[in-house]
């Protein structure tokens, strides 16, 4: 008998990047996720269900990457990365021709990226996210939304940027996957709870975030552990983890916010928030840190790829991870079969987790529970390089198992739903479990011009509550600059100090963008010129082609 559920949430993400620049930052960093992540992770759940195992999991793919994976210039730069790297490893096989060891390593780095682009040309046919959506009409899979350009929602001053960036996000997606999205990834997993404000002497209820998702019909969303749970930030939300998350500069001083009291709720079942409309899962922290851990997680593994040194010459990784703390010039060299041993015997060791955490729940409280296993898409394969395989064998294991249910995350809300009503606390899933990830000294210029672009864009919509012709141009346009300023990438980027520089750039580049539009359409003279600067500057993001400048009107009550 079934005594618990299981979903792996993959939430999928990457800056906006269409003809921003190449190697080290820009369109470079899609190129990497979809040979890293994204076409291997669609290679192993095909071949799953090739192979006949019925895998269910649960996918996000933020509505600014879809557009990205959907855009022919994009692939077609793809398809000349991918042959790149076929190149790169072809010459390093005769550069260490009879090195033995070596010459093994180029020759399966060659095979692997040959194994790409046949996949991409003949079994996804160029067509990354027409593979995704078939998967889930066939009911593999649950494709979830989230806001359209990631904006860290909980920093957004105006109720009209937050509902705007949830709803051209539901837009999108049924754009794309012809169908109406259920669920949705908050980023960050930033909530904000109905709280007072106050506008000069007067003080009103603003809603919490489940009222926007309500209106949308977005019936689910997923929060970190400790805001369901109480206590202190745990696992990710402290930064105790590899990838990105782990970088944040340790100079800050980040005082923990002070323990919540334990709530008595449990990430092993779903809650309404606030009222009957709306359900949450929190990430379970257990089997979330048996990956995400810097220190035990299973990407430590001394067998594993090492993600941080490379090849001077073509860049590809012949090194593994050797030994804990180990400076890179002590690196040993990499075997692909030992890799692949252990990353097989990780997937035993973590399918048996998730058994016996799931029985044991049941055992002691008599409820059929879930596990949420909550990550960021691209640690696997990309950061993990061995991450797809674990995936792959993980889906494998449970998919035949008597006591796991393998289950998207919607259809366990519609199977069983919640029983109890919570209010949530305000937080995230960023170090500390609170906002400092995208509000801090390095990055505090920045949300005064955000905030000052919300309410700009809210008098547009109110001075042009039907424009057409060339001012309707030049006033969605706006709304698609306004979109891409708020995107947490930026503030992100700068704080971690992995892209600074270009995350500010292009940061202040969208909000000048902005401007002038807002400008033009203060002045009300959007003449020929406005139009070709409107029409210009969509050329250059071709983003959300049928947005609704009229989505981000006031909704300050």
């Amino acid at each position: 008998m079934k005594q618990g559920a299981f979903t792996f949430v993959l939430h999928c993400h990457l800056p906006y990047c269409r003809r921003a620049g190449r190697w080290p930052h820009g369109e470079e960093w899609l190129h990497e996720a979809l040979s890293g992540t994204y076409l291997p992770l669609l290679n192993a759940l095909y071949d799953l269900k090739e192979e006949g195992f019925p895998f269910h999991l649960t996918l996000g793919l933020t509505p600014v990457l879809v557009e990205q994976l959907a855009d022919s210039l994009i692939l077609e730069h793809f398809h000349t990365y991918l042959n790149d790297k076929m190149e790169r490893a072809a010459a390093d096989l005769k550069r260490f021709e009879n090195q033995g060891h070596m010459t093994y390593l180029a020759s399966f780095y060659l095979k692997h990226y040959e194994k790409l682009l046949h996949s991409y040309e003949h079994r996804f046919r160029y067509n990354i996210i027409s593979a995704f959506k078939r998967l889930q009409d066939e009911g593999n899979l649950e494709i979830i939304t989230s806001a359209a350009t990631h904006g860290y929602l909980p920093l957004l001053e105006r109720d009209s940027s937050i509902y705007g960036q949830l709803a051209v996000g539901a837009q999108s997606y049924q754009h794309h996957f012809k169908r109406k999205p259920k669920a949705v990834w908050l980023p960050e997993c930033g909530y904000r709870p109905p709280h007072y404000a106050m506008v000069g002497d007067r003080r009103y209820l603003k809603p919490g975030f489940e009222q926007f998702l309500a209106e949308l019909g977005l019936g689910l969303f997923f929060s970190e552990t400790h805001v369901v749970e109480g206590g202190e930030p745990v696992g990710k939300a402290r930064g105790e983890v590899i990838g990105p998350y782990g970088s944040i500069p340790k100079r800050y001083v980040v005082p923990l916010p002070s323990p919540q009291e334990p709530t008595m709720k449990t990430t092993f079942l779903p809650y309404w928030v606030q009222s009957t409309e709306v359900a949450v899962l929190g990430r379970n922290n257990r089997t979330g840190m048996q990956v995400w851990s810097a220190e035990w997680g299973y990407p430590g593994d001394y067998n594993y790829s090492e993600f941080h040194k490379k090849d001077g010459i073509s860049g590809l990784r012949y090194w593994k991870v050797t030994g804990a703390r180990l400076d890179l010039a002590f690196k040993d060299f990499y075997d692909p079969y030992w890799a692949e041993r252990r990353a097989i015997e990780h997937a035993e060791h973590y399918s048996w987790l998730v058994t016996d955490l799931l029985s044991d729940f049941y055992r002691h409280h008599g409820k059929f529970g879930i596990i949420v296993a909550a990550y960021d898409t691209e640690l696997f394969g990309h950061w993990w390089f061995e991450g797809i395989l674990w995936l792959k064998e993980v889906l494998r294991r449970l998919s035949r198992s008597d006591v796991v249910e393998l289950t998207t995350a919607s259809r366990f809300i519609e199977q069983h739903p919640p029983e109890d009503v919570m209010a949530l606390p305000e937080g995230s899933w960023g170090q500390a479990g609170n906002h400092f990830t995208w509000l801090n000294v390095d990055t505090d210029w920045m949300w005064p011009l955000v905030h000052q672009a919300e309410l700009k864009m809210e008098e547009l919509v109110a001075r042009y509550p039907s424009a057409e012709g060339n001012m309707a141009l030049v006033l969605q346009q706006a709304a698609r600059e306004l979109l891409l300023l708020q995107s947490s990438d930026w503030p992100f980027l700068v704080t971690t100090g992995q892209a600074r520089e270009y995350a500010a750039n292009r940061f202040q580049e969208h909000v000048d963008r902005f401007n002038k539009l807002a400008e033009i359409a203060t002045s009300g003279q959007a003449a020929e010129e406005a139009r070709c600067l409107a029409q210009e500057l969509f050329e250059t993001d071709k983003l959300f082609p049928d947005i609704d400048y009229r989505l981000f009107a006031c909704r300050e009550r």
